[in-house]
């Protein structure tokens, strides 16, 4: 029996994701399907437009088995960070494949990307060089990359798929990979076949556009309607009434001066964040802080909970239900299916009750036990 594992945002849950899911069953008939999936917010630094319960539940309806948090802490970070915890997460629960969307589906090319990155003080000489020069990180990534290797590597999913890649390496999990390849660019934001990326999708939802033609049926009552003008005041309230924003994480020195520099210039979140970007802070940079910001995670929270402490499992079907039952003794972290005191988790839940204001919902589902089906 295979066991395979998917890192999943899901925001929202669509067309090309079930096509995944059907595409996995295709080639691995009898397999566990376990996903490692973020919550309330994205990796991006996005409000997710499904709830982390809808999510998971919406997962097992469409033929996943196992459904495992990212935590909050790991999931509004870079694609290293949020990738590793994933990793560990999956690499626990004893998946022997990972399998992720690729626009070029080249896993040569993904490997060689990936080990050129692992302990090579020349490529990291590269790469600082290039953010001197004023470029972010993943540009810096990408031409060194080019410069060194002449590998070139510069769309979103085999940009994190190279993430993963090099987490198995560093870790020597024993893991095998596959790609299914990308049909769609994630920020084309145009295109109108049935299988179109999520954030083509959000911005369809933000000018009040259907979606029924891209996400299944099952999915359309649980979108949440996001309250960017609600979201853009709790930000501006908690940078306006800050002492000083240069502890929370992720902001750099001189970034701290630019967002208060602009706070009152910006009339919304999206603008707010168009006033603050630069070549060297990406869009997705400056939403992870505001969203940090937001949620009050400083350098302090960071240094505190660095480590992934537990596995907790937010649904399970009932293949998944046995699969876990006959491995649990052989996996070294905690697992849990219900809240517990905790850091981590006592995040968490700051977060559901924040991400609760801002769709205009009292949801009191963040003490809840794991979904079976």
């Amino acid at each position: 029996m295979k066991v395979i594992g998917i890192v999943v945002e899901y925001n929202p849950l669509h067309n090309g994701h079930i096509y995944q899911i059907n595409e996995i069953k295709k080639m691995y008939p009898d397999s566990i399907i376990v996903v490692a999936m973020s919550g309330y917010f994205t990796m991006r630094g996005e409000v997710s437009i499904l709830s982390k319960w809808d999510k998971a539940y919406l997962s097992l309806l469409y033929g996943v088995d196992m459904v495992l948090e990212i935590p909050f802490i790991f999931t509004n970070q870079s694609a290293d960070t949020f990738s590793a915890c994933a990793l560990k997460i999956l690499n626990e629960v004893k998946i022997d494949t990972l399998v992720f969307g690729s626009e070029s589906g080249d896993t040569t090319l993904l490997y060689k990307a990936a080990k050129a990155q692992i302990n090579n003080k020349e490529f990291d000489e590269c790469v600082k060089e290039y953010i001197d020069m004023g470029y972010n990180y993943p540009t810096s990534l990408g031409k060194s990359l080019k410069k060194l290797y002449n590998i070139e590597i510069n769309k979103s999913n085999d940009l994190l798929g190279v993430s993963y890649i090099k987490e198995i390496i560093k870790n020597n999990y024993n893991i095998d990979i596959v790609t299914i390849k990308r049909t769609n660019d994630y920020l084309d934001t145009t295109l109108d076949s049935s299988v179109v990326s999520a954030n083509n999708i959000r911005e369809k939802l933000k000018e009040n556009k259907s979606i029924e033609k891209y996400v299944p049926k099952k999915v359309i009552p649980y979108i949440k309607k996001i309250d960017y003008d609600y979201l853009f005041n709790l930000v501006k309230y908690k940078i306006i009434s800050s002492d000083s924003i240069s502890n929370y994480h992720l902001v750099k020195e001189g970034l701290d001066n630019r967002i208060v520099k602009y706070i009152d210039k910006s009339t919304s979140f999206d603008n707010l964040i168009d006033n603050i970007k630069s070549k060297r802070f990406t869009n997705n940079m400056i939403r992870r802080i505001l969203i940090n910001i937001l949620i009050g995670i400083d350098k302090s929270t960071i240094n505190k909970c660095k480590n992934v402490e537990y596995i907790r499992v937010l649904g399970l079907s009932k293949n998944g239900s046995k699969y876990l039952k006959n491995i649990k003794k052989s996996i070294n972290l905690p697992i849990i299916n219900k809240f517990i005191n905790n850091d981590i988790l006592e995040i968490e839940l700051r977060v559901s009750k924040i991400y609760s204001l801002i769709i205009g919902e009292d949801m009191e589902e963040e003490k809840r036990h794991t979904i079976m089906l």
